[in-house]
């Protein structure tokens, strides 16, 4: 009988969730991180959506796919990471470098249509069209070579997925199913572009 009323109180103490209970462990919304100087900016955000807030989007995602992949290396060597996970790192930073160059190009395209309204308004701004121009001829000119570079590493990418895949086939490690995936995606990036 007393084992009984020890075991209730146990159990009924346990399934209290009075925070009385459990004054070590802090609630959900107990805890709020302080706001760092290094953490504030003084310059205005650019509007979102527009060709301004993507660029400055993705140069800070450019700048945290660099800092992943920069010690991806060294962690493969000591065992940490896989040398898949080094390869997608390194394809994410190829990737982003072009999204960033694309996203330059429409950035200059925009600043070119607002020189030519200017022009077209009687403002002379003659010489910022055409510096606007040679701009966008620059960064067309590196957004298709950031293009070309990432179709070639997409394309080794997924040469090196088959060959794997293959392996791991005949090691019995994988399915049929993920060598024709692995066939199809190269097919795709092979195929010719329209």
């Amino acid at each position: 009988m007393p084992v009984a009323i020890v075991a209730m109180a146990m159990l009924a103490r346990a399934a209290d969730p009075s925070p009385q209970s459990k004054p070590d462990e802090p609630e959900a919304f107990d805890i709020e991180p302080p706001i760092l100087k290094q953490n504030l900016s003084d310059e205005p955000l650019p509007a979102t959506g527009t060709p301004d807030a993507e660029v400055a989007r993705l140069e800070k995602q450019l700048e945290r796919a660099k800092r992943n992949a920069d010690g991806a290396e060294r962690l493969y060597k000591i065992g940490v990471l896989a040398r898949v996970e080094v390869e997608q790192r390194l394809l994410k930073v190829v990737r982003t470098e072009s999204d960033l160059a694309s996203a330059r190009v429409t950035q200059a395209k925009e600043k070119v249509a607002e020189e030519e309204s200017r022009v077209a308004a009687g403002e002379n701004a003659n010489d910022e069209l055409d510096a606007a121009k040679a701009a966008l001829a620059q960064l067309t000119e590196a957004a298709q070579v950031a293009l070309a570079k990432r179709e070639r590493v997409e394309l080794e990418a997924a040469e090196a997925n088959l060959r794997r895949q293959q392996k791991l086939l005949k090691l019995g490690s994988a399915d049929k199913s993920d060598v024709d995936r692995a066939q199809e995606r190269l097919a795709e990036l092979k195929a010719p572009k329209n």
